[in-house]
């Protein structure tokens, strides 16, 4: 698994990132047995960055995978995690965070948005505690879309002092939104973005993206490859989801043909989803979400292995086929 740097920094990443959100109890809840053996899992398939956040089951994530990574030499391995929402306790708890944040863990707290510096500098020594360690390697702003101007006048300027003092050895946002990034990037000092589901086999609009990365220096950080699920298994399913809803009609056709057209050439749909993001220069890792070992070991072989020219050649006329 090979070792890519973030931006102009020292920090490095491995070619597949291990996303924390499943861990957490997206959707549906997992044992913490289950959580943990997935991250052994990743470890023993040579993933070394590993990316959480407050949101992803409100702190689960991050406890758990801070005690999956407890024994393990801290400086062999990158982590991250992400500020802009606080955890509090909730005052009218349902029982459930599954309706409001996606997660099925009881909503004994409830997420305040905060991109203040006094905001961001809170979120972050919380996140230390729930993770066991002194400090991180990455920080993110998490979502900052509707929060623009106090993003780029508090939350970047505080991560910025961090990573000056060296308390942090990389910042930057991550959104799925491509013309918040852009603008960021544009405006701001960050080392790195997390765009997710928007480099993807199937969808490719980040492209404007990466060209302004590729012009500043800053790295693209390619999460969600499966878009909710969509490219994640060889043949999609009709009920198949896609951007945490169900496939459109449309996006659904397109991804049958990407995936007859990779089953034409050997290969399986989601080892071509794997892979597409790290074909780009300006692409650091690509981070995928696990729920299981096999999961893991499947997306590690993928992440490894390069699909045939004529592979390529074939998807991407797919993909860039005009819609509609």
């Amino acid at each position: 698994m090979k070792a890519r740097l973030i931006g102009r920094t020292g920090v490095e990443v491995s070619a597949l990132g291990f996303g924390g959100a499943p861990i957490g109890n997206l959707y549906t809840p997992l044992d913490d047995a289950q959580a943990y053996a997935t991250v052994d899992a990743a470890w023993h398939a040579g993933v070394r960055y590993y990316d959480t956040a407050p949101h992803y089951g409100l702190g689960l994530s991050e406890r758990r995978l801070g005690a999956a990574l407890a024994g393990r030499p801290r400086a062999e391995f990158t982590l991250s995690t992400k500020v802009g929402r606080l955890l509090e306790p909730h005052p009218a708890p349902t029982g459930s965070d599954l309706a409001a944040g996606g997660f099925a863990v009881a909503d004994t707290l409830v997420r305040r948005p905060d991109y203040s510096r006094d905001g961001v500098l809170r979120s972050l020594e919380s996140s230390l505690r729930r993770l066991r360690v002194d400090r991180v390697d990455i920080v993110y702003v998490h979502d900052p879309e509707d929060h623009m101007d106090t993003v780029l006048g508090q939350a970047l300027p505080a991560l910025v002092d961090l990573r000056d003092q060296g308390a942090v050895g990389a910042i930057g946002v991550g959104a799925n939104t491509v013309g918040a990034l852009v603008r960021i990037v544009e405006e701001s000092d960050v080392d790195t973005v997390m765009v997710a589901g928007r480099w993807t086999l199937l969808d490719r609009t980040a492209r404007p993206l990466l060209d302004v990365c590729a012009g500043r220096g800053v790295s693209v950080v390619a999460a969600a490859p499966f878009n909710s699920g969509l490219l994640s298994t060889p043949i999609p399913p009709d009920d198949a989801t896609f951007d945490y809803g169900p496939a459109p009609d449309e996006v659904l056709r397109r991804a049958h043909r990407l995936a007859r057209v990779c089953a034409g050439h050997g290969v399986l749909l989601p080892h071509a989803a794997v892979r597409f993001p790290l074909r780009s220069p300006e692409v650091a890792c690509v981070v995928a979400g696990f729920r299981s070992p096999a999961e893991v070991r499947s997306a590690a072989a993928w992440a490894t292995t390069e699909l045939p020219d004529a592979a390529w050649a074939d998807v991407d006329a797919v993909a860039e086929e005009p819609r509609g």
